[in-house]
């Protein structure tokens, strides 16, 4: 089925307040309960809840305020409206999810911390949110040095989670940097998809017409491109087809039982929309 999230406003907060609280009990589950800061204001709060036994959700909400004031004063008001509102809800949700220690192994918690970690922010990426806090930092500094935001955010995560160093000593360190990894892995995952799909190109010297109403026949979404041989400079037709890699197999078996010698090139790809597969 086809969804579009610019046309259902509803199912935008519905991703948009899953991604916080998944966020929230990423937090209360598994990193607050271990100590382990991996970076962003929620790091932070971490920290201090540890020195100080502040709770973090006040912590949080207290830096996401004095950062919507810098971001108000060196961004503007509109990019300060579009980040306000995931920087003061996050605290609020951190206040009412339970937190407890979800798991006694401190490195099952960190990859199940770091998994929904990643899982939250893609989902606030996907309806082009954020929650606000130390993103703003890379936002400032892109702005007015024109430096890399990715690079400049990581560097502030990294500063927060070389400071378990001093709290909680190197092993805390290890595994927040860890955490890390697993959040980004997440992440590529979550934006790209785990279901790979195989962009294949199809080009026969004598069986392509065969080939094509085969192909037709078979499947959706064939397109046709003219190609010149780089060696002849013949003008030719080439296939290019989308396939499910479950599909793949029968996909080359069929090509060649009717051109053994045909040339076929595959790709894997991401993600395709349209057609068939939808959004």
């Amino acid at each position: 089925m086809k969804t579009n999230l610019a046309k259902h406003s509803w199912m935008r907060w519905l991703l948009f307040i899953a991604g916080l609280e998944i966020i929230a009990i990423s937090i209360n589950l598994f990193y607050g309960p271990i100590n382990i800061a991996a970076g962003g204001t929620t790091g932070i709060s971490i920290l201090v809840d540890a020195v100080w036994g502040i709770n973090r959700s006040i912590t949080v909400f207290v830096v996401n305020v004095l950062l919507l004031i810098v971001a108000w004063i060196f961004l503007g008001k509109t990019t300060t409206k579009n980040i306000a509102l995931g920087s003061l809800i996050l605290p609020l949700l951190m206040q009412i999810t339970p937190s407890f220690k979800a798991t006694e192994n401190d490195l099952l918690a960190v990859i199940y911390g770091g998994a929904l970690m990643g899982l939250g922010v893609s989902l606030l990426y996907r309806v082009n949110a954020s929650s606000g806090g130390t993103t703003i930092i890379p936002m400032i500094l892109k702005k007015y040095f024109y430096l890399n935001p990715a690079v400049t955010l990581l560097c502030v995560d990294m500063i927060v989670i070389i400071m378990n160093i001093f709290v909680d000593g190197w092993n805390a360190f290890f595994l927040a940097a860890f955490s890390q990894l697993v959040t980004a892995i997440t992440m590529n995952y979550t934006e790209t998809g785990f279901d790979k799909k195989y962009q294949v190109r199809i080009m026969s010297n004598t069986n392509l017409e065969a080939i094509r109403e085969r192909l037709q026949a078979d499947y959706q979404g064939l397109t046709i491109y003219d190609v010149v041989g780089g060696y002849s400079d013949d003008k030719k037709k080439q296939l290019l087809i989308v396939v499910d890699t479950n599909e793949y197999g029968s996909l080359i078996t069929k090509i060649h039982e009717i051109d053994p010698d045909a040339f076929i090139i595959t790709s894997s790809v991401a993600k395709v929309h349209g057609g068939r597969w939808g959004m």
